[in-house]
C-alpha cells in the first residue's frame, strides 16, 4: 500500500489555515498533507463534502479532524475503502445518535456556551460564532495573542443545526478503523474528561494529552500533533 495522504478537516469557529503549522511540520518530514474545506452546515452534508475530497485523491487517506471536524470524519469514513485510519485532534468522536452539543455538556467544565453569539439565517436556524473579543481566552489561550486575534477575525461560522444533528451512521467509523487522539488538558470548549472518555471508548491506539494546551492545540503544538499523525502513518504502513 502506498503511503496515505493526510487529509485535515477543521472544526467549528476555525478554518483550514488553522492546520498551517501541522502541514509545515508534516511536509518537512516528507508527508503529503492537505487541508480540505468544511462548510460547517450539517454533519451529513459536511461529511459528503469530505468524502468527495477523499475520493478525488485516488489512494489511501488518513483522516484528521479537529473539534466538530471529528464528527465529520467519523461520518465521512463510513463505507469508504480509501480511509485507513482516523486522528482526532481535540475532537468529537460521536456514537450513533450523539451530538456535538450533547457531548460538550456530558462532562462539566466547558465555558463555550457563554461566549457564542447567534445570527439568524432566515430558515429557523442560526449561524454561530465565538465572540471575537472572548475568542483568544476561550479558544486559544496558549496561542500568541496577536495570532489568536487573527483566528478570531477569520473564524468560520457554524450552523447551529450541525452541532445538534445526531451522528447518522449506525456504526461510526471509529468502531471499524484504528484511531488516535491528541488534546490539551486546558481545553475550555470540550472538557478533557470528555475527550478522554471518547478516546477510551474508541480504543485509541495512542492518546496524547498535552498539559495546559487549549482547544487550538494544533496551532500551539503543531509538532506534537504532527508526531502523532506520523505515528499513525507508521502503524498503517
Amino acid at each position: 500500500m502506498s503511503a496515505p495522504t493526510v487529509v485535515l478537516v477543521h472544526g467549528a469557529f476555525a478554518e483550514s489555515a488553522s492546520w498551517s503549522g501541522v502541514i509545515a511540520a508534516l511536509q518537512s518530514r516528507g508527508v503529503n498533507a492537505i487541508a480540505t474545506a468544511n462548510p460547517l452546515r450539517s454533519v451529513t452534508t459536511d461529511a459528503s463534502n469530505v468524502r468527495s475530497a477523499v475520493e478525488s485523491i485516488g489512494g489511501p487517506v488518513l483522516l484528521v479532524g479537529h473539534s466538530y471536524g471529528g464528527a465529520v470524519i467519523t461520518e465521512a469514513a463510513v463505507g469508504s475503502d480509501a480511509v485507513a485510519g482516523l486522528v482526532y485532534v481535540a475532537a468529537f468522536a460521536p456514537d450513533h445518535g450523539e451530538t456535538a452539543l450533547g457531548l460538550t455538556g456530558q462532562f462539566p467544565g466547558s465555558t463555550l456556551g457563554e461566549t457564542v453569539r447567534a445570527y439568524p439565517l432566515g430558515d429557523g436556524t442560526n449561524d454561530l460564532i465565538v465572540d471575537r473579543e472572548l475568542f483568544p481566552n476561550q479558544f486559544a489561550g496558549d496561542v500568541p495573542l496577536e495570532d489568536a486575534k487573527i483566528a478570531a477575525a477569520t473564524q468560520r461560522a457554524i450552523r447551529d443545526f450541525a452541532l445538534g444533528e445526531p451522528q447518522p451512521a449506525e456504526t461510526p467509523a471509529w468502531k471499524t478503523l484504528p484511531s488516535w487522539f491528541v488534546f490539551g488538558t486546558g481545553d475550555k470548549n470540550i472538557p478533557a474528561e470528555g475527550l478522554r472518555f471518547m478516546a477510551d471508548r474508541a480504543g485509541s491506539l495512542k492518546t496524547v494529552e498535552i498539559e495546559g494546551a487549549s482547544h487550538s492545540v494544533m496551532v500551539s503544538n503543531p509538532d506534537a500533533v504532527a508526531d502523532l499523525i506520523q505515528d499513525a502513518l507508521a502503524h498503517l504502513s
